[in-house]
């Protein structure tokens, strides 16, 4: 019996795939919990036309964060902090500063995607934003007196 697996069963396949099972196997476990459909030329048809669509976007979604990381490639972020005397500074900078200077410059990233040591004192920095896996940035953070 030929059946569509709508979710991924250990042993037998991964969702989306049209596999060959035993017919008992296939009527009174896969279709009863409802981990699969008996697979007819539509539904077959449709779940591969799920598969494109995704693949689709997730190339679109990949091509956007490419473009963001090029725009982003080798810009420099101030952030200014309180400093007292000899220019020691009141805390230190943090990905979270630096996710607000960069959402000021128009940028929306978050602060789990920015990597960089904590800034103790005035000075440049390297960071990098890894927007995800193989698509990063490299910027400089500026630390100034406020």
């Amino acid at each position: 019996m030929k059946v569509l697996l709508t979710a991924d069963v250990k042993g037998t396949g991964k969702k989306g795939d049209v596999v060959e099972v035993a017919d008992g196997f296939g009527r009174n476990f896969l279709i009863k919990k409802g981990l699969a459909v008996v697979a007819t030329a539509s539904s077959v048809h449709e779940a591969q036309q799920k598969k494109e669509s995704a693949a689709f976007h997730k190339a679109e979604e990949v091509k956007a964060l490419k473009a963001l990381a090029a725009s982003l490639d080798g810009k420099s972020v101030v952030v200014k902090i309180k400093t007292g005397e000899n220019g020691k500074t009141f805390g230190s900078i943090s990905s979270t500063h630096v996710a607000a200077a960069l959402a000021e410059m128009g940028f929306d990233i978050d602060k789990k995607k920015i990597k960089m040591e904590s800034a103790k004192t005035l000075g440049s920095y390297p960071a990098e934003v890894r927007l995800m896996e193989g698509v990063t940035a490299k910027i400089t953070v500026v630390v100034q007196a406020l």
